[in-house]
C-alpha cells in the first residue's frame, strides 16, 4: 500500500478517537486537518486499509459501518438503544477457532464475534 498524506492522516485521527467511528464521523474529523479532503477519499481509503488488515471494519445494527484502529485479537459488543461499540477482550473466549477445529473438523481462517445486548450506560437510564 503506497504512502499518502491523507492516509496518514486517516490512520492518525483513527488512532486517537478510539471510539469506532463511522467513515462520516472520522471525515468530519480529518477535515479539521486536511480541510480540502473529501468524503470519497475518506471512504476510499477505509475501505482500503481494511482490505489490507491495518485496520478493522464493524457493521453496526443500524447497517452503518464503524472503523476499529485496533487489529489484535478482540470481539465486539454493540448495544442496541444507543449502537456504540465496545472492545471485548479476546482472553473471554480465546480458543474458539481450536475448539470448533476439534469438535467439527472445520479449520477457522479468519472471525468476528459480535455480541448485541444493553450495555451499562443504557441499563441505568432505565
Amino acid at each position: 500500500m503506497n504512502y499518502s498524506k491523507q492516509r496518514e492522516t486517516i490512520l492518525k485521527v483513527l488512532r486517537e478517537n478510539m471510539i469506532h467511528p463511522t467513515a462520516d464521523k472520522l471525515y468530519e474529523l480529518i477535515r479539521r486537518e486536511l480541510p480540502g479532503i473529501s468524503l470519497a477519499t475518506v471512504y476510499r481509503n477505509l475501505n482500503q486499509l481494511a482490505a489490507a488488515g491495518v485496520i478493522r471494519s464493524i457493521r453496526g445494527l443500524d447497517g452503518s459501518v464503524r472503523f476499529d484502529y485496533n487489529v489484535e485479537k478482540h470481539y465486539h459488543f454493540i448495544c442496541t438503544k444507543c449502537n456504540k461499540v465496545y472492545d471485548v477482550p479476546h482472553d473471554i473466549a480465546p480458543d474458539l477457532a481450536v475448539r470448533l477445529l476439534e469438535e467439527t473438523g472445520l479449520e477457522t481462517e479468519s472471525y468476528d464475534i459480535v455480541f448485541k445486548g444493553v450495555c451499562h450506560n443504557c441499563k441505568s437510564v432505565n
